[in-house]
């Protein structure tokens, strides 16, 4: 009861400084947070104050000074954001865990296209395999977001957007080492070339590491898993005419590593490549009212493990079409529609059972309208049809009004319901039950962003997420199993969040997050939010000395948890407790030119002892340091 009465007390004591703050600087008016732009939320470009959604922006100049950190480390650091195994070795698996969710209720977009692995057993993409060097911002929109974008937006939408070419075309070098023989070199290529724009980076990451697995007890220590990883993207674009812009994009990955036996468990012999290719062409029309969008992607990945010459080869294909039209009638009135076709396809071959082919696609059509008024009144007004080929049709749809007072507070609610289709594996393998219907959610959510000057900001955001037919592994029939839907799901949390910047020198970002869930199946009602805590506070620290010199003090409080593993000598599920923990990084950045840059980042500064998976390793304190240089 105490913890409890703490953990509200912090977010009392982030709203009472607000409060306080504001009160001397009322006076001010100038432009609010609120004037940011972003395109996840409505899939054409609107200022936040036009949306009544919970969006968070990881932008350009944040990431400008993250060199050397990772997108699991930036993701790790939003309000109600958690990616498991973020402190461990970077061969390990990230779960992207928003709001309680499990890390298939996620969608995750490459500029906004959705990366699924169709070879996983619930097809969740690993953001590991997205170097930062590539990114030029990312949004984060959270909540039930399947009118827009479909299936896997359960829980909310993560959209990296990549670099693209502009000014006049120059080069750059990155370079990096540091702890655990980690070394890493980036080259890079930019710019424009009249009406050509082009982006180019290509990356080499090499890592002695340490074992992901945990010695228990008096074992002897565990061999190192080394980790390797080479990327390359290109993106060009083409202004055809004043209002016809030609894209294309190409992106590869090739991560190898060597791996363990599992929780608690070593491995002398086991190894895996995961590769992974994205190539897409798109466009954009400018027409008269309207904004025509289009999209073709191929996205294919490989994954190969070999453990003590028994090899398995796992291959996802996913082939994506999409077309949306924005549509503006008048200044109060605008329009998104859009269709889309996927098609998803595996291969996948192991020594222990049958080989699993296995393809089906899903086609959709969708519309939101979009309402604001000279009053403040705004609604967000939706509906998704989406047709399977194995289950047949379903409906989503979202009711979403906001009210914006004085061009700087909004409140907001919103009503929406999404849904997670199941995987190939969950319906094609062994395992697998043609019977399956989607996991289908609705989630209420409500809240205000009060926006006092443009120095100090207060968001507060409720939501309670409510999931049927969820797939879990069980008993099909008489003597088989396999995946079946017989559970629900329910969720319920919040997030305060506070910004201050008192002047140019000093920028304070401070958030809580609460969550909490239970499943209820036939046999009873439970917690199962294992690996996810319901507590956790985080503090990020900007200090500009200088043009030239600056600092971020990053800091994150994790709540306890619960996890279980397979215990492979007792051939058991084990379930354990995880303790809180906390774990403070220090980054620091020196322009000596307009050209030169470096950079050094102190990870885990206080040294903390701390487990995120039953079984598994994390990180003591660590550092990388290096340079980046533009050549013009």
């Amino acid at each position: 009861m105490k913890t409890k009465k703490l953990y509200v007390g912090v977010s009392l004591g982030l709203a009472q400084l607000v409060l306080l703050n504001s009160s001397a600087l009322a006076q001010e008016r100038p432009a609010s947070n609120l004037d940011e732009v972003v395109v996840v939320a409505s899939r054409s470009p609107k200022r936040l104050s036009e949306i009544g959604k919970v969006v968070r922006v990881i932008t350009a100049e944040t990431i400008s000074k993250s060199q050397g950190r990772t997108l699991p480390e930036l993701l790790n650091n939003v309000a109600g954001l958690t990616i498991g195994g973020n402190g461990g070795n970077p061969a390990d698996i990230k779960a992207v865990y928003l709001r309680g969710a499990s890390a298939a209720n996620t969608l995750i977009l490459i500029d906004g296209i959705p990366v699924n692995d169709a070879s996983e057993i619930s097809g969740e993409y690993n953001i590991s395999s997205i170097a930062i060097e590539n990114i030029e911002r990312i949004e984060i929109l959270k909540g039930g977001n399947s009118t827009l974008y479909g299936s896997d937006a359960v829980a909310g939408v993560i959209n990296v957007i990549t670099r693209k070419g502009s000014g006049k075309l120059a080069a750059n070098l990155l370079a990096t080492g540091g702890s655990y023989g980690t070394f890493k070199q980036v080259l890079g290529l930019s710019g424009q070339i009249e009406n050509t724009s082009l982006t180019f980076n290509a990356s080499n990451l090499d890592s002695e590491n340490f074992s992901s697995a945990l010695p228990a007890n008096a074992e002897p220590g565990f061999d190192k898993d080394g980790f390797h990883q080479k990327s390359m993207m290109f993106n060009i674009g083409q202004q055809v005419s004043k209002n016809f812009l030609l894209r294309g994009n190409f992106q590869a990955n090739n991560n190898s590593a060597d791996l363990d036996n599992g929780a608690f468990a070593d491995a002398k012999d086991y190894t895996y490549n995961k590769s992974s290719f994205l190539a897409g062409i798109g466009g954009k029309l400018n027409l008269n009212k309207a904004v025509l969008n289009f999209n073709l992607s191929q996205n294919n990945l490989k994954n190969k493990y070999n453990n003590q010459g028994s090899l398995t080869n796992n291959t996802g294909n996913i082939t994506h079409l999409e077309s949306n039209l924005n549509y503006a009638f008048n200044n109060f009135l605008d329009v998104a529609s859009g269709i889309s076709y996927r098609n998803l396809s595996t291969d996948q071959r192991n020594p222990f059972s049958s080989r699993l082919f296995a393809d089906n696609n899903i086609k959709s059509l969708f519309t939101s309208l979009f309402i604001k008024t000279k009053m403040g009144f705004q609604a967000e007004i939706g509906g998704r049809f989406n047709d399977h080929s194995e289950y047949g049709s379903n409906f989503t749809y979202t009711f979403n009004p906001s009210y914006l007072i004085a061009g700087r507070y909004k409140l907001y609610a919103n009503l929406s319901s999404a849904y997670r289709v199941p995987s190939l594996y969950q319906l094609f393998s062994e395992y697998g039950n043609l019977s399956l219907s989607p996991e289908t959610s609705r989630t209420y959510e409500a809240g205000f962003d009060l926006n006092f000057t443009s120095q100090i900001n207060l968001s507060l955001s409720y939501f309670k997420r409510d999931v049927e037919n969820v797939i879990d592994f069980g008993q099909i029939a008489a003597g088989r199993f396999g995946y079946i839907n017989q559970n629900k799901q329910n969720d319920k949390g919040y997030e305060v969040e506070l910004s201050y910047k008192p002047n140019g020198l000093l920028n304070l970002n401070a958030f809580y997050a609460y969550v909490d869930g239970e499943m209820t199946t036939p046999a009873g009602t439970s917690f199962n939010l294992f690996r996810r805590p319901k507590n956790s506070f985080g503090l990020n620290a900007g200090l500009d000395l200088s043009k030239s010199l600056s600092f971020n003090l990053i800091y994150k409080f994790t709540g306890d948890r619960r996890d279980r593993y397979y215990d492979g000598k007792t051939f058991k599920t084990v379930e354990a407790e995880l303790g809180s923990f906390n774990v403070l990084d220090v980054y620091a950045q020196y322009k000596v030119s307009t050209r030169l840059s470096l950079f050094t980042d102190v990870k885990n500064l206080l040294d903390e002892n701390y487990v995120e998976f039953a079984g598994y390793q994390t990180k003591g304190i660590n550092f990388n340091a290096g340079f980046k240089l533009d050549i013009r």
